[in-house]
């Protein structure tokens, strides 16, 4: 086995996925890029590389199982250990959300990348994740799936969403419940928000950087052993369930 830490990020070919990358590469971690699109995903590791981290690429479709256990495989090969994963595809569903007029196939392909993928890519990388010293889950999240800011009269939530809200609200609760089953053995879970970032997610409005997105991420994936397990959080600190 390598010493070298080594870490898979889902939807790392952009945005905050690549900024990910980026951050822990610049840790001198190993780092692979997990991405469906092959010459997106070969043109960030080519630019990280060029930047100086040891990055490789992972052909990864989290909503495949042939292709989230090929990927498991590789990193296998590669080191015989993960030691970070951060669960960081996802996809709005599309338009429109308004609960009287989505589109039940919007629903769907929200939940199956953002939240089904999760527990699809996670299963598969666990067992990797057990060989590991130190290993860390982060799941990128994102405050609209907070219910308590939802419910809040007057805070700033983000248009009325059926599915994309929904599906960071279910994956908060799946972060929760692993964190249960996962505890005492080490591994370390929890979801974090990059706050509003501009990526094509939306459409670049954001008022964040993507580099300012990946802070929260690299805070937990790098936890110190007694670090907190089944939390959110966001720069800013924890954010209300």
């Amino acid at each position: 086995m390598s010493g070298q830490t080594i870490a898979l990020i889902t939807g790392a070919n952009k945005g905050i996925g690549y900024e990910i990358a980026a951050g822990l590469g610049a840790l001198g971690w190993s780092v692979g890029v997990g991405a469906r699109d092959t010459e997106r995903r070969e043109a960030a590791v080519a630019k990280l590389r060029a930047g100086g981290a040891d990055a490789f690429g992972v052909p990864l479709d989290v909503t495949d199982d042939a292709s989230v256990a090929s990927a498991a495989l590789l990193v296998g090969e590669r080191a015989g250990r993960l030691d970070v994963l951060v669960n960081n595809a996802g996809v709005t569903g599309g338009r429109p959300q308004e609960p009287t007029l989505v589109d039940l196939a919007t629903v769907r392909a929200a939940l199956k990348t953002n939240v089904i993928g999760v527990i699809r890519v996670t299963n598969a990388m666990l067992p990797l994740l057990r060989q590991s010293a130190s290993p860390r889950i982060v799941n990128m999240s994102s405050s609209v799936g907070s219910l308590a800011r939802q419910s809040t009269p007057g805070a700033q939530t983000g248009p009325i969403s059926a599915a994309y809200a929904p599906s960071k609200s279910a994956l908060n609760a799946l972060t929760i419940q692993y964190a249960k089953e996962l505890a005492g053995t080490g591994i370390l879970i929890n979801a974090g928000c990059p706050g509003y970032t501009a990526t094509d997610l939306n459409g670049f409005r954001g008022v964040r950087t993507p580099e300012q997105g990946a802070a929260i991420a690299i805070r937990l994936a790098t936890l110190p052993d007694d670090g907190p397990a089944g939390g959110f959080f966001e720069d800013a600190g924890v954010v209300p369930w």
